[in-house]
């Protein structure tokens, strides 16, 4: 449908402006060689210049682009494409378990061929629970209580303080249990839920049920046990107390939310410290005790989740027993945002995970799990920044449907492995059963020792003899450690990213450069960034006249992407437009919680920010496209990440694709010069002008304006009070991003088109410093190549806004427009 009278090549032309100046200067010319007055002249000027106009154009309500249907959407549509992407999301989600099995090829020929078969896929979940590094030499020291003498003592059991080399830099600590003085038939790493300490597991400090002690139930039943800290839920030390002022410094994050914020963008994760530091203890393990007796691992709650994942890494581990955690993984995106990791549900379950494990032994306990209502309440002088998330005792039914698809597994391997899985119910009297229940131990220590006898009750708790530790600096100690080590990541990571960018020969010319890009750039998308290969459905093309002034007509679009999900923005076309002109086009990208239309008025809020840039591009005569991004609607956007992630996506997964519809589609228009579409985005679409362009070679330019910035340090560091890491925007850390990928190795992916960094210097988005740094990197790779002309900074007097002078002349000159008079 057109609007009426419109020309098919020229929308919204009306009859001022349509004529093309160099017909009506010969017209004139004709009319006045013919007449001799001028009232001649203008009269019949006047009766044969309607012939060479097109007629009126009528802007009404279902006014249309030319070449679209009519848009009849109502309503909030930023909340219907965020309520569109989370259908889609929740799609993938539940269908995630069918497609798992397109990344395993298991060989049932023998146990053997069996764990061959399953090792690549060993070697992926290592990578994306952060268990990389290489661990210290095994040492395990004794910590004495007062005199030499241990921590407690019973008939049965002593109790040791004891701490370990986990990574340079990181020390595990806990207890470790002997069977008085007999020799021990097993050793079992035992792994408490993280807010109960070792001494509460062992009965040294009341805190656990004594039914629920199964550390101490190990230890009575002949095992040398070993009770690691693990982080807690705890939020005293998730801050730098440091900063001035210190109460801006400090959050209500939980100990695990603060260290997973810092680790996730490095490539770590707190539960990878976790596993490492377990894995650590089978090193110590293995080198000191005698090779005779297995290794067990026995986890509740958190310690469950950290029991099974380090069985699942580590082929050492004879037998493991999870309670409280095993269940059906598809709603990780509710619980606590540090169980989140990424692409976990498009290879693994829980049951892909204990699939790992075996032929070895695999004991699931379905025992109440801690229930978790939500991050800590801020304290009066902490920032409430914290992600919701909640933990709860899942359904039987969830835990038995998971369990079978791990027993289907089991079932098929050759002799009676099928066995070794084994599922302990809750008791139908009680409801539930206690952690590490008499039958869940005896499972788990069958294949560690013969003819094992567990106790139905944990004895009594042994008596303490000397000053026990202080579970508030255990604590700190360990958060802080963890800290430590990714900090000191952190200072070392732009090394690490320089060893892979700046090798020759890739630097000596242009066209080397480039094609080694093209790698990296399959990795940013892929491997980052998270890519949907759904075939895309049809644009189907809808809009409506918005607004129009003297020299633009904006037309509200809207264009499909995939089910559910699709582009919006606002299409603003100059109305002196020439036939058979074709004419560049900048894309102009809000920020956070905007929508398309603030980039245009002047009488919003936002206009402080936007300066009305979209309009005042079109005023100049550019094409503008207004796109909106859908980071707009606190929580309920950024429940979207935390929904994506677990499948190899993020919310730029979907803003890839929205773009990659409208450059496309623009490039349709009759009057668009497709080789000649820039982008220009401020804060949020500043960080949308790194990524999308980068990874989008039609975008001929970019210009990041107030986001270009030392990114990872923005994301990472502790020592600034602006960093991510103390604001509640939880959906920015994007896995593995730093030993790959900054705001410069961004950039090498945009050059040769040019790049631009517009910057205020009282922009509290980052520091002068920061943006002159890595700025100085790409600076440095343009001139060395021989293309220094196409890049540029501009500083201003300002804050966090659009300045528009310098960018507006890079605009103009690399998009090659000059407005015709």
């Amino acid at each position: 449908m057109l609007l009426k009278g419109a020309s098919a090549g020229l929308p919204g032309r009306s009859r001022a402006d349509g004529a093309e100046p160099s017909r009506l200067v010969a017209l004139f010319s004709f009319v006045s060689g013919m007449f001799g007055t001028t009232r001649k002249r203008i009269f019949l000027f006047g009766l044969v210049l309607p012939v060479l106009l097109p007629p009126a154009v009528s802007y009404g309500q279902t006014g249309v682009l030319p070449g679209t249907a009519e848009l009849t959407w109502e309503g909030d549509l930023s909340a219907r494409m965020v309520a569109g992407i989370d259908r889609f999301l929740m799609r993938r989600l539940e269908a995630a378990p069918e497609g798992r099995a397109a990344f395993w090829n298991r060989d049932f020929s023998s146990e053997a061929d069996y764990v061959r078969s399953v090792e690549a896929n060993r070697e992926r979940f290592r990578k994306i629970i952060g268990v990389v590094d290489r661990r210290s030499p095994p040492r395990l020291e004794f910590v004495s209580a007062e005199g030499g003498e241990p921590l407690a003592q019973s008939d049965a059991v002593t109790v040791w303080r004891v701490r370990w080399d986990v990574l340079p830099g990181l020390k595990g600590e806990g207890l470790l249990l002997s069977p008085g003085n007999r020799t021990p038939i097993a050793r079992v790493i035992a792994l408490p839920d993280a807010d109960a300490t070792p001494q509460q597991l062992v009965g040294v400090q009341p805190g656990v049920q004594p039914e629920d002690r199964f550390a101490l139930r190990l230890a009575e039943s002949g095992c040398l046990v070993i009770v690691p800290v693990l982080v807690d839920r705890g939020s005293r030390f998730s801050g730098n107390p440091a900063l001035e002022p210190a109460r801006r410094a400090m959050t209500n994050m939980t100990h695990r939310e603060w260290l997973y914020r810092m680790a996730y963008p490095l490539g770590r994760h707190p539960i990878g410290y976790e596993v490492q530091k377990v894995l650590a203890l089978v090193d110590w393990l293995e080198a000191e005790s005698s090779p005779g007796a297995g290794i067990g691992l026995a986890g509740h709650g958190e310690g469950g989740l950290i029991a099974l994942y380090a069985a699942a890494v580590d082929t050492r581990i004879d037998a493991c027993l999870v309670s409280g955690y095993f269940s059906a993984r598809e709603r990780v995106w509710q619980e606590p945002i540090y169980r989140n990791v990424w692409a976990l549900l498009t290879e693994f379950g829980d049951a892909e995970i204990g699939s790992l494990v075996l032929p070895r032994t695999l004991v699931i306990e379905h025992s109440g799990a801690p229930r978790v209502e939500g991050p800590p309440p801020a304290a009066e002088g902490r920032r409430s920044v914290a992600a919701p998330g909640r933990i709860e005792t899942p359904p039987a039914e969830r835990v038995t449907s998971e369990f079978n698809r791990l027993q289907q597994w089991a079932a098929a391997l050759p002799d009676g492995a099928g066995e070794r899985v084994k599922l302990v119910p809750p008791d139908p009297r009680a409801g539930t059963v206690p952690a590490g229940s008499e039958s869940a131990v005896q499972g788990l220590l069958e294949p560690l020792a013969e003819g094992v006898v567990v106790a139905a009750v944990p004895g009594v708790a042994p008596k303490r003899g000397g000053k026990g530790p202080d579970a508030v600096e255990q604590q700190r100690r360990l958060v802080r450690g963890i800290q430590g080590t990714l900090q000191d990541l952190l200072r070392v990571s732009d090394r690490l990213r320089d060893q892979r960018y700046l090798k020759r020969p890739s630097r000596e010319s242009a066209e080397a450069f480039t094609r080694e890009a093209a790698r990296w750039r399959s990795t940013l998308w892929k491997e980052i960034l998270g890519r949907i290969d759904e075939p895309m459905v049809a644009a189907n093309p809808r809009s409506r006249l918005w607004r129009e002034t003297a020299k633009w007509t904006a037309y509200e679009v809207v264009l499909d992407v995939w089910p559910e999900v699709f582009a919006w923005g606002l299409l603003l076309v100059p109305k002196d437009l020439q036939p058979g002109e074709r004419r560049p086009v900048v894309v102009a990208q809000h920020g956070l919680e905007a929508v398309p239309e603030d980039t245009v008025r002047t009488d919003v809020p936002y206009f402080r920010n936007y300066r009305a840039f979209a309009a005042r591009l079109a005023d100049e005569g550019f094409i503008v496209f207004a796109p909106h991004n859908p980071y707009r609607g606190g929580d309920r956007f950024r429940v979207l990440q935390r929904k994506a992630n677990p499948l190899k996506l993020s919310l730029y997964s979907f803003i890839v694709g929205q773009h990659r519809r409208i450059l496309d589609w623009l490039k349709t228009l009759p009057w668009v010069d497709g080789r000649r579409i820039g982008f220009y985005g401020l804060s949020y679409g500043g960080k949308t002008a790194m990524r999308v362009p980068a990874v989008l070679e039609d975008y001929a330019l970019s210009i990041c304006s107030g986001d270009f910035n030392q990114w990872l340090w923005k994301n990472v560091t502790v020592d600034w009070p602006n960093s991510y890491m103390f604001t509640g925007e939880y959906e920015m850390p994007e896995f593995g991003l730093g030993t790959s990928f900054n705001y410069a190795e961004m950039a090498y992916l945009i050059f040769p088109r040019p790049f631009m960094v517009e910057r205020g210097h009282r922009d509290a988005v980052g520091l002068d410093e920061w943006v002159a740094h890595e700025y100085a990197k790409v600076r440095r790779l343009y001139t060395e190549l021989g293309l220094g002309s196409r890049t540029g900074i501009e500083w201003f007097e300002g804050e966090h806004e659009i300045h528009g002078v310098g960018a507006f002349r890079f605009l103009r000159k690399h998009l090659d427009w000059n407005r015709p008079r």
